[in-house]
């Protein structure tokens, strides 16, 4: 419901993206319905083993009582046979003694003194009579204990426990049945609902899979839409914004007739004489694009809102103006600090001297259409190549272990991206980036990015421009003599086992491509450990560098992308395993 409420609020993006997300939705709810019925049969099933599991017990411990007391019977009926047959030995013993007249060891007195032989005698055989149908009764009792124990209880006792054994056995084998047909309706409800089968019935409504729900999302009619439902909250430009020279400045031999109001473009003051090409008409062309009705005001005014006045910079100290020449085509006799008109348009690295302030006067006096940020101009010449320049060419030229330009770009990231929400996932500006490029290709060693306005204070084109370096290496940072080894490392299941492997390949790099790959691999652990504002975790940015660093997915290696992404995000969550710190 949460998700539901977040997706149909105003911040949240509308049109195809949200009824498919709603459509999705309802599908996981389908889902969901059959997790729940799968979870509400296991109970039942829990319910019925467990009242399966207390019958058995129940019937196991009544049966167990009947079957020892039935022995016990036995037992006892026995032992009363034996102390009765014990009895009957003994008296048969003294009655044959006082037979014999053997009375040594006879006793003979009674309450009535001595008696005599025949009744000590006579007394002894009617005791032994009463033992001797004693021990008879009790033989027989015995008897008939254990025939009832053999005959009747031992053989129910046995059949009962048999009956409860397979009931036992069989509940479990109809739980487990029953296990099997839940999980097999679950994962056929799931499949069905993520991809339905075709209906038998033509008439009859086609079910989408998820699949062509998330297919159906039309990002760019998405857009088209939501500009179009804020066209009417762009204000329109009621007039054209032009310069008018106040009457008090004109020359006195001016008059003011339509005729010579018209170039009101044209610089006041006595040190620039009025020419054709101080006037609007010649000068707009070289340095604006005509007006649309769609750009905001304020887009019409010099470049000095973005990065202070042209002729104070922000950062005097910059080391970029060591490219102070400008770098549009200069007329023959201008000085380097000063050339034509077009110094004024020049981008944050070559801001304008105040000696050439009439020319900056010149350029901020006409109006301007284009926004803030540098303009086309002249790439400097590669004196000095960096990209598509091997690093072993380049530690050889500049003797630098980590190429100038991959320290330059983790600097600026470190010092102003490490918060940047997207940070190597979003691009950054085309012609910022071509323009940086072309410092870096002129001379690397004059490029300082600790000033954001070297790098136009967009630091998403310079996490571009470092993934654009080393895509365009001839070989790439992990080498394809080590690609098959790293792919081979990547289908290990066991992490240690992958994470030993991947170590071992990475050992075997070329001494500039290890040095290389340790800076960088620090440095992106830096940027996701401020995960919880840029959002870029150790998958994200192994996403996002893998083609770069491994190869462009093309040909053999599309089917290895996932498998490029997970030999950089081991290498990642191993940082400090595989690299020293220091």
């Amino acid at each position: 419901k949460q998700t539901t409420d977040n997706i149909h609020s105003k911040e949240s993006r509308q049109g195809t993206y949200v009824t498919r997300l709603d459509e999705a939705m309802r599908l996981h709810d389908r889902i969901a319905d059959n997790g729940m019925q799968f979870s509400l049969a296991l109970h039942q099933m829990h319910e019925d083993l467990n009242e399966l599991s207390l019958n058995m017990e129940k019937g196991r411990k009544h049966w167990k009582h009947e079957g020892l007391n039935a022995e016990k019977r036995a037992t006892d009926a026995e032992a009363a046979m034996e102390k009765a047959k014990s009895k009957y030995d003994g008296l048969a013993e003294d009655y044959d003694r006082a037979r014999t007249g053997d009375t040594k060891s006879s006793r003979r007195i009674g309450l009535k003194g001595m008696k005599s032989a025949p009744q000590h005698e006579e007394d002894l055989l009617r005791k032994l009579q009463v033992a001797d149908s004693d021990y008879q009764a009790k033989v027989q009792a015995a008897k008939a204990q254990r025939e009832e124990l053999i005959r009747t209880a031992r053989p129910q006792a046995v059949k009962a426990l048999q009956e409860l054994i397979n009931e036992c056995d069989s509940g479990l084998a109809l739980q487990l049945q029953k296990f099997a047909s839940f999980n097999e309706k679950l994962l056929l409800g799931n499949g069905i609902a993520i991809s339905p089968l075709p209906p038998s019935d033509p008439s009859a409504p086609i079910q989408h899979s998820l699949r062509d729900i998330v297919l159906e999302i039309d990002n760019k009619a998405d857009f088209d839409n939501y500009m179009s439902g804020h066209v009417s909250k762009v204000p329109s430009r009621i007039s054209e914004i032009k310069y008018e020279q106040h009457p008090t400045l004109r020359p006195k031999q001016q008059t003011p007739t339509p005729a010579s109001r018209q170039p009101s473009s044209t610089l006041p003051g006595p040190a620039l004489p009025e020419t054709p090409t101080s006037s609007v008409p010649t000068q707009q062309p070289t340095y604006s694009t005509p007006p649309g009705p769609a750009l905001p005001p304020t887009t019409q005014y010099p470049v000095q809102s973005s990065y202070g006045n042209p002729g104070n910079p922000p950062y005097p100290t910059d080391p970029p103006q060591q490219y102070n020449t400008a770098p549009y085509p200069t007329s023959p006799g201008a000085p380097r600090g000063f050339s034509t008109s077009t110094q004024g348009t020049n981008a944050p690295y070559s801001p304008v001297t105040p000696g050439g302030m009439g020319a900056q006067q010149s350029f901020s006096s006409q109006p301007r259409s284009m926004s803030p940020g540098p303009v086309a101009t002249a790439l400097p010449p590669p004196l000095k190549p960096v990209f598509g320049v091997s690093l072993d060419e380049l530690y050889n030229r500049d003797q630098t272990a980590v190429p100038m330009i991959v320290y330059q770009c983790m600097q600026a990231v470190d010092l102003f991206g490490l918060d940047v929400e997207g940070i190597y996932r979003l691009s950054g500006t085309a012609s910022h980036v071509q323009q940086i490029k072309a410092l870096f290709d002129h001379d690397s060693q004059v490029v300082d990015f600790r000033n954001p306005a070297s790098f136009y204070h967009d630091v998403n084109s310079v996490a571009g421009l470092l993934k654009q370096f080393f895509r365009e290496l001839p070989d790439p940072l992990l080498t394809r003599r080590s690609y098959n080894s790293f792919i081979d490392a990547a289908r290990i299941e066991d992490d240690t086992t992958r994470r030993d492997a991947v170590h071992s390949v990475i050992n075997e790099l070329p001494d500039p491509n290890y040095a290389t790959l340790r800076a960088l691999v620090l440095h992106l652990n830096r940027v996701q450990e401020h995960y919880a504002k840029n959002r870029m975790s150790t998958s994200n940015l192994a996403i996002c560098f893998a083609p770069s660093l491994m190869g462009s997915h093309t040909g053999p290696q599309i089917a290895d992308a996932s498998l490029q992404a997970r030999v950089l995000d081991t290498i990642l969550t191993n940082t400090f395993q595989i690299f020293d710190e220091d």
